[in-house]
C-alpha cells in the first residue's frame, strides 16, 4: 500500500491529486483509489474499510513505507484491533511487496 501523489489536475474534471495503490499479494491485483494528498489517517482507514476491506476481507499483513498517514496512533489502534500485523518497506523499494 503506497501514495502517489502530486498528479497533475485535469482542466475541468476531477480535483484529485493522488491515488491510494493497494496490490493483493496473492493475487497480485491492484487497486486504484484516487484520492486528496491532504487526505488524514482516518480519511485513509475509512477509505480502505469501505472500498478494500469490505470486498476483500480482512488484511493479515499489510506493507508500507513510512508515511506518516500509516504510522499514526489512528493506525496502531486499528492494527491492534483488527490483529493484523503492519510491516514497513524502506521508501521506494518494491522487493518487500513481492
Amino acid at each position: 500500500m503506497d501514495w502517489v501523489t502530486s498528479l497533475p489536475l485535469q482542466s475541468g474534471g476531477s480535483s484529485y491529486n493522488a491515488c491510494l495503490v493497494t496490490v493483493d499479494i496473492y493475487s497480485k491485483t491492484p487497486i486504484f483509489l484516487p484520492r486528496h494528498k491532504d487526505d488524514t489517517a482516518m480519511d485513509t482507514a475509512l477509505l480502505l474499510w469501505s472500498r478494500v476491506i469490505s470486498h476483500t476481507g480482512l488484511f493479515k499483513n499489510i506493507i508500507s513505507d513510512r508515511d506518516p498517514k500509516f504510522t499514526s496512533a489512528l493506525w496502531t489502534n486499528l492494527h491492534r484491533l483488527f490483529e493484523t500485523k503492519f510491516s514497513f518497506s524502506t521508501e521506494y523499494t518494491l522487493k518487500q511487496m513481492g
